[in-house]
Parts: C-alpha cells; structure tokens; sequence
C-alpha cells in the first residue's frame, strides 16, 4: 500500500427495508460526490417504530476517501 491521507465525513442513509440497503444507499450517494472512497464504518443504528413494527431504518455511516496528491 502506497503512503497516503485520507479524510472521514459522516453521512446518514435510511431505508424502509433494511439497515443494509440503508448502508448501501448512504455509501453509494457519498460515491456519486467524492473521489476516491475506500472504506466505510458504520458508527450508529437507529430506527422508527410505528403500531409495534419497524417502519424505518437509519444509519449514521463515516466514509473515508483518499485525498488527492
């Protein structure tokens, strides 16, 4: 692996179907905007309760993408 910086910004997906899609959706909107994303670290899980159910998912995600030279 080569000498490089990398920068972290947090960003938050949500889903009616699942903390996964939930993941999917924060990570590959944060791709569409920045260069060079290389990982993701999902930091906090939430979601919404409507008559009993789980109506709706949230994840807080940091992304980390490597800054250019």
């Amino acid at each position: 692996m080569s000498d490089a910086v990398y920068r972290r910004i947090e960003v938050v997906g949500s889903s009616t179907r699942s903390v996964e899609d939930a993941i999917q959706g924060a990570v590959a909107r944060a791709n569409e905007t920045l260069r060079h994303v290389d990982w993701f670290e999902v930091a906090e899980t939430r979601g919404h309760v409507e008559n009993g159910k789980i109506a709706h998912y949230q994840v807080v995600v940091k992304v980390g993408f490597r800054m250019d030279d």
